[in-house]
């Protein structure tokens, strides 16, 4: 059973609220969040930061796009332990966590997605943190895997995409090998 902590991004892509993503990235999106749904396991915070952060850029009244209907789907099933584990994390100060696992790499990640790093860090299993088209996270993931933190992409060459046209003096980090 899969196990994973889900970027927003996810679910806006699978909206289609990401204009650029390509159809490519937006159907592997679909397809992991009903997946997940099936056979999956999300993993969250006891504390609902990383759900208001879904509900902030999704729309649930009525919901619209496939990553709305998982929104609804995971806040229905929050309790449900086949579908949401939850663990606590602590905020020592807004959006810096206790439990990010290297103090360093907090400090250069962006502030809203640290709590997804956190949560993966305080699962005992530390399921991997599933990420779309977020182009900063290739900078970030090598960091993450030396400290146990798998960072999978649904959309590489999408990021790969993004990454080069936001830094396009870098040269665009390698992509991690599932699985490892």
């Amino acid at each position: 059973m899969m196990r994973a902590v889900i970027d927003t991004n996810v679910l806006l892509v699978a909206n289609d609220q990401h204009a650029e993503a390509s159809p490519d990235c937006v159907a592997a999106c679909v397809r992991f969040l009903q997946e997940m749904q099936v056979s999956g396991i999300t993993v969250i915070d006891d504390s609902f930061l990383i759900l208001r952060e879904y509900q902030n850029k999704t729309k649930l009244q009525p919901p619209k796009g496939v990553g709305d209907v998982f929104l609804k789907w995971l806040l229905r099933n929050a309790g449900n332990l086949q579908h949401v584990e939850q663990v606590s994390v602590v905020e020592t100060s807004k959006n810096v966590f206790a439990e990010f696992p290297n103090d360093d790499l907090q400090r250069v990640f962006d502030a809203p997605d640290r709590k997804f790093v956190a949560v993966a860090n305080a699962h005992t299993d530390k399921p991997p943190i599933l990420q779309a088209v977020d182009c900063k996270w290739l900078d970030w993931w090598q960091g993450l895997h030396v400290n146990g933190i798998q960072v999978d992409f649904l959309c590489p060459e999408d990021a790969c995409r993004f990454y080069r046209k936001k830094f396009p003096a870098k040269e665009i980090p390698a992509l991690p090998v599932l699985g490892t």
